[in-house]
């Protein structure tokens, strides 16, 4: 079966498309998920509402606008940094240790294997350094813009710029 006849089974909420497309995307958007909020039990949580609300915002993908993976990616990623913007999770942070926060991409070798999943570490690794610095912040830890702007110490326009330049440098690799 095509992904495409897949996607608009899913949108017409046919409950097998929805249980191929979970089984086919499931471990790389808890990969995504898992390095933003560093909890299992709660990437499962998260990955399970992603799911979720993509089944009721399924009429809102539109194939013209991007690949579906990358639409799902979306939502997860959001929700993601939604859970670790949410008073529940600062108040179990509080008592964590500096060693919790260690950079995520300090190297390449420090990308884990659900990243890899969907196939990242070979692409990031191949941009140059501050198209990593962009990327790691804004999309492996979750940062707002302005954050990156100001951990990086550049004008926000500057990482708007980058954050765009590098996702271009990127969908090129892919062949997006």
């Amino acid at each position: 079966m095509n992904l495409e006849h897949l996607i608009l089974q899913f949108q017409q909420k046919e409950v097998k498309a929805y249980e191929k497309l979970y089984a086919m995307y499931c471990d790389s958007i808890s990969g995504v998920i898992n390095n933003i909020v560093k909890n299992n039990d709660v990437t499962q949580e998260i990955t399970q509402d992603v799911f979720i609300k993509a089944w009721h915002k399924a009429d809102t993908y539109n194939a013209k606008k991007g690949r579906f993976f990358t639409w799902l990616l979306n939502i997860a990623r959001n929700a993601a940094i939604d859970y670790t913007r949410s008073k529940k999770y600062k108040e179990s942070k509080q008592n964590l240790n500096a060693d919790f926060f260690v950079d995520i991409l300090e190297t390449s070798k420090s990308l884990d294997k659900s990243t890899d999943t969907i196939g990242l570490r070979a692409f990031v690794t191949k941009l140059g350094d501050t198209c990593k610095s962009v990327i790691e912040l804004l999309y492996f830890k979750g940062f707002t813009q302005k954050e990156a702007s100001e951990e990086l110490n550049m004008p926000l326009g500057t990482i708007k710029t980058r954050n765009r330049t590098c996702i271009g440098e990127l969908r090129t690799m892919l062949g997006a």
